[in-house]
């Protein structure tokens, strides 16, 4: 497996996007998944998978000669050292099977409706 979905900070032209490029191989796709998305009011989104709603992101191919390298970087900068998010697999829209990274728990958090993190920090509801 050598896919990232991505649907927050890690986007290109988000905050953390420089963590995820150097590892990003050429191919690179919107698509969806099942699961809610929530805003954590600290300038970054939550994500929980499966239920009947969906969320937005992108599907990024990691290049498979620095998967280890790229997948324990981003567990760092993501939280799941600490266990604030855990990496886990999820089906796409697009039926890939890809990793993810899941909100671990411990805070209130308001869903964003639409599932769209990008839409949701550029004011756009619809």
């Amino acid at each position: 497996m050598t896919g990232l979905f991505a649907y927050g900070t890690l986007l290109p032209g988000e905050p953390r996007w420089h963590h995820l490029q150097p590892f990003v191989d050429s191919d690179s796709y919107d698509d969806e998944v099942q699961g809610t998305l929530y805003d954590t009011g600290l300038g970054y989104p939550a994500a929980t998978f499966g239920g009947a709603t969906t969320i937005t992101g992108r599907v990024f191919r990691l290049h498979a000669a620095s998967m280890e390298r790229a997948l324990a970087h981003l567990d760092a900068v993501e939280g799941a050292v600490a266990g604030v998010y855990r990496r886990v697999t999820v089906e796409t829209a697009g039926r890939r099977v890809v990793w993810a990274y899941e909100y671990g728990g411990g805070l209130e958090l308001e869903p964003i409706v639409g599932g769209s993190w990008l839409s949701r920090a550029r004011g756009n509801t619809s």
